[in-house]
């Protein structure tokens, strides 16, 4: 029968941002798959590892704390001591099979010494979902990965509808202010002029804000508090509703009861095609072969800067009206 027949136990490491670990999602489905009674579990990191909340097809999510997302009073040798435990607790499984997701797992996995340890081959150009997934064709069972698989807990979908009073149904727009990156960052008066025409145009019934929480100059998480706030007074008046979203399960409730989304390239443009959100994305200096948005309608505008800046408002509302032909 092969080598299916002796794989018990399979850990992927996935240890970078959101946004990575949602694009091997469809690698996880594929293990499922082709293993359907073997113990499939996943180290990621405590930012990213809610993410994978409800997935189908794991045992179990193993989170480790990087020192730079350790809280207030936390100290580095605390974060290490603790990250050192899990690992000696995984050593002790004695995993068949460790798929390094991650660039630079491989130490990690050494450290954790299963019987058989794999690496993904990066070599060329290919969406991170298709990278990813070459690692089934390391185990000799290649397959055409599928879509992202992300789920939203229903029960604070509805929770969220309520608090923020929103009706059953309404054309709500999804737009997510923040990016990592300077060179994705789309400037505030823009957005708010975008919101402007799009409500004016009856493209939407109301435009449910979004950003990452924290104030700009925090130094360990900074955060767009007060670009938001400026967007909102110059909005005063009209459907706006911003969504503070302080948890990555409640960013993921809050997309998901949108019906399209325009952000930049990052983990909200990925947890959006996650939920099957068609998007209007801004790239910049990222490159666009590898992280657009998988198996969703998407519009993507990216200048020859290489700079979200020299994005117009007509170009972002031209690219809206674009994905909503797309989408019949």
């Amino acid at each position: 029968m092969g080598r299916r027949a002796i794989v018990v136990n399979i850990l992927v490491i996935r240890r970078d941002n959101i946004g990575d670990l949602i694009c091997t999602t469809p690698l996880l489905a594929a293990l499922r798959q082709q293993w359907p009674q073997a113990w499939i579990g996943v180290l990621a990191n405590s930012y990213n590892a809610p993410i994978l909340h409800g997935n189908p097809d794991i045992d179990a999510v193993f989170a480790y704390r990087k020192a730079k997302h350790r809280t207030t009073g936390e100290s580095r040798w605390s974060v290490w001591r603790k990250t050192a435990a899990l690992l000696w607790r995984l050593r002790r499984m004695r995993l068949d099979l460790i798929l390094c997701a991650s660039p630079g797992a491989r130490r990690f996995a050494q450290w954790l010494g299963a019987r058989r340890i794999i690496e993904t081959d990066r070599t060329g150009n290919a969406h991170e979902v298709e990278i990813t997934a070459r690692l089934l064709v390391a185990l000799n069972t290649p397959t055409a990965p599928g879509p992202l698989v992300l789920n939203p807990d229903s029960r604070q979908v509805e929770r969220l509808r309520t608090d923020l009073g929103l009706p059953t149904y309404e054309r709500r727009v999804g737009i997510h202010i923040s990016a990592r990156k300077p060179r994705q960052r789309w400037p505030e008066d823009r957005f708010a002029e975008l919101i402007r025409q799009l409500l004016s145009g009856n493209h939407a019934d109301r435009i449910l804000l979004f950003w990452a929480p924290g104030a700009e100059g925090d130094a360990l998480h900074p955060g767009d508090d007060g670009k938001a706030a400026r967007i909102m007074n110059e909005l005063t008046g009209l459907p706006v509703t911003p969504v503070p979203t302080h948890t990555l399960s409640t960013l993921v409730a809050g997309l998901s009861l949108c019906e399209q989304v325009v952000c930049s390239d990052g983990g909200a443009m990925h947890i959006a095609a996650g939920l099957g959100k068609p998007i209007v994305c801004f790239f910049g200096n990222s490159s666009a072969e590898r992280w657009h948005p998988w198996g969703v309608p998407h519009e993507l505008l990216q200048m020859p800067s290489q700079n979200v800046t020299d994005i117009s408002v007509d170009e972002a509302l031209t690219a809206f009206l674009g994905l909503a032909q797309k989408q019949g």
